[in-house]
């Protein structure tokens, strides 16, 4: 999958360290490719290291590690280090994400209606996309197939992928989410187990977590199906699929909606591949929530009393 990169980056700015990785993928030797992750995933090394020692880390020469920083489109080493640290330096924050949607929208409440609308627009046409179809499809088999579903995602992704993780459960297929951060991750880790897959929300740069989670999902044979805007190039070697889904315009705060409506859509197409299980599971979620509340099943057809 390639990526352009003058969607994700203002006409004359200089672009990303990520977006010139991203980018720059596809004319990557394998060896080159893997470097260029190492030095996205491993910053700091590459800030302090000599070229002997990010290749001693990396698990190859101090040549790959400068071929690699040319071919990429650097001088040097030297100049890489220094696109590295500006792209740390100058990442844009949240709230100056959110100053420039906001200076583009205005406080016209129609502007920020059409907005969000033209996001969701960008959202229904991928969806719509044959290669999503067919990706979506393949999706499915590997999500259908797996003894549990371990939904990966931290930050605002965690709360997508609890909601997952529920519903998967709700229609009989053992899920469960996965949104540890920090050491707190080995925990969910722990419960990987050949048979199992994962579904991951990820999205660049190729965080700790997610290398980890990746790392731990090959160690046990587990296959990774991936939703992300950005990280598929960076993983091809470690996730079984892709599924891309953008999360709004370039420096502007990023919306979660399209990737919402992709995880419905895994839902019912879950639902659909065991149709009985799942109306069972749900006949049985029914049952326990009676017996929890006698009147659980009653509620909705009282008729409100007079005076209220």
């Amino acid at each position: 999958m390639q990526v352009d990169i003058s969607a994700q980056t203002d006409p004359g700015q200089r672009p990303g360290f990520a977006a010139r990785i991203t980018a720059a993928l596809d004319r990557l030797t394998p060896a080159e490719a893997r470097m260029a992750q190492f030095f996205l995933s491993q910053r700091s090394t590459v800030l302090l290291g000599s070229a002997a020692q990010i290749g001693q880390a990396a698990g190859a020469s101090d040549a790959t590690v400068v071929r690699t920083a040319r071919t990429l489109g650097y001088e040097s080493l030297a100049a890489l280090r220094e696109d590295i640290l500006a792209d740390l330096t100058g990442a844009p924050s949240p709230g100056r994400l959110l100053t420039r949607t906001l200076d583009e929208t205005g406080g016209d409440p129609a502007r920020v209606l059409n907005h969000v609308a033209e996001l969701q627009e960008s959202a229904v046409a991928a969806l719509r996309d044959p290669a999503m179809a067919a990706a979506f499809g393949r999706a499915l088999d590997l999500l259908a197939a797996g003894t549990v579903r371990h939904v990966f995602g931290i930050g605002p992704s965690g709360a997508l992928a609890s909601y997952a993780a529920l519903q998967m459960n709700r229609v009989g297929l053992r899920s469960q989410a996965v949104t540890a951060s920090g050491v707190g991750l080995a925990d969910p880790l722990m419960a990987f187990a050949p048979g199992d897959v994962v579904l991951m929300l990820a999205y660049a740069p190729l965080y700790r977590e997610v290398s980890q989670t990746l790392e731990r999902a090959e160690a046990v044979g587990a296959p990774v199906v991936l939703i992300s805007d950005s990280l598929g190039p960076l993983v091809a070697d470690s996730v079984a699929e892709v599924l891309p889904m953008p999360r709004g315009r370039a420096e502007h705060l990023a919306t979660h909606s399209g990737t919402m409506a992709l995880i419905e859509a895994l839902i019912l197409g879950l639902a659909a591949r065991d149709r009985d299980e799942a109306v069972d599971a749900l006949d049985r979620l029914s049952t326990l929530r009676s017996q929890i509340d006698r009147d659980w099943l009653k509620r909705g057809t009282r008729k409100p009393r007079e005076g209220r």
